[in-house]
């Protein structure tokens, strides 16, 4: 059961719950709160101010599960914990815009790896330009204590063999390990190369562009035959949502279904299609 509060304020106005400030609602009562407000969201209308207020409230009144997931992270430094927020709070979104209550699961335990999902991706985009194995990873910051530790020590750069011994590693991993920091930080293919005659020349000037669009003809050639194969009802309905861009109310309108219905159409027909896609990979 709710407090007495939390259901005066979910009761404040008949049909669309208000709540003066989501982001304080207790966890417990959010909880409950956030089942009704899905429970709205799933018989608004996208783009209306009702649909935005609800989705706006349902991210308020969960960030406590952002920060939940980002306390995971703690150790990290300090002044990175907001950036980490603000990136959970995207997984959060998308975890939002996916639930439906026909899971019959808790929205908590849904949200949370699209969250933690997020923040991991956020580490592995930023943290290294390039991929580099783990024991290479593991072996740089080894590498970075050792240096400063001999530099300190002796007065000067220390040798790679003077880094072997006290990282009690062959010189030959300590040069790998070395290398392997220069994938930590990428240069901007913006940046202006040194000598060129206008001064204005860059990297990327060199660089032939891959044209985003060839993996999509590669993906339309899968999906045509399979689009197909499917009734005209869902070849419609996929004309409509991804074609004109209608939302699944006005779907709903055109075929005299309700837009839950045709969330459940939409849901079943995409996950056919994405089963198709896996299975011809």
């Amino acid at each position: 059961m709710m407090t007495e509060t939390a259901l005066r304020i979910a009761t404040h106005t008949a049909g669309l719950p208000e709540v003066a400030d989501p982001s304080k609602v207790a966890p417990k009562d959010a909880r409950q709160l956030t089942r009704l407000f899905f429970e709205q969201l799933a018989v608004l209308e996208e783009g209306t101010e009702e649909f935005q207020y609800a989705r706006n409230t349902l991210i308020e009144m969960n960030i406590s599960l952002v920060r939940y997931a980002a306390s995971r992270f703690r150790s990290r430094d300090p002044e990175e914990m907001e950036d980490i927020v603000q990136v959970g709070v995207i997984g959060l979104i998308k975890a939002i815009d996916r639930f439906e209550l026909s899971r019959e699961v808790e929205f908590t335990s849904f949200s949370i790896p699209y969250i933690v999902g997020e923040i991991k991706r956020f580490f592995r985009d930023t943290t290294w330009a390039v991929h580099v194995p783990r024991r290479l990873q593991e072996a740089r910051v080894q590498l970075a204590r050792a240096t400063e530790e001999l530099s300190s020590r002796l007065g000067r750069t220390p040798t790679v063999s003077e880094l072997a011994q006290l990282m009690n590693l062959p010189e030959e991993e300590v040069i790998e390990a070395r290398l392997a920091s220069n994938g930590y930080r990428s240069s901007s293919l913006d940046a202006a190369i040194g000598g060129s005659e206008d001064g204005e020349t860059a990297l990327a000037d060199f660089i032939g562009d891959e044209d985003g669009a060839l993996e999509l003809v590669e993906d339309f050639h899968a999906l045509a035959p399979m689009i197909a194969e499917l009734d005209e009802r869902s070849r419609r309905i996929l004309h409509w949502r991804f074609v004109e861009e209608m939302t699944q109310a006005q779907i709903g309108e055109r075929l005299g279904v309700s837009q839950m219905h045709v969330s459940r159409l939409l849901s079943r027909t995409l996950a056919r299609l994405r089963e198709g896609m896996l299975t011809t990979e």
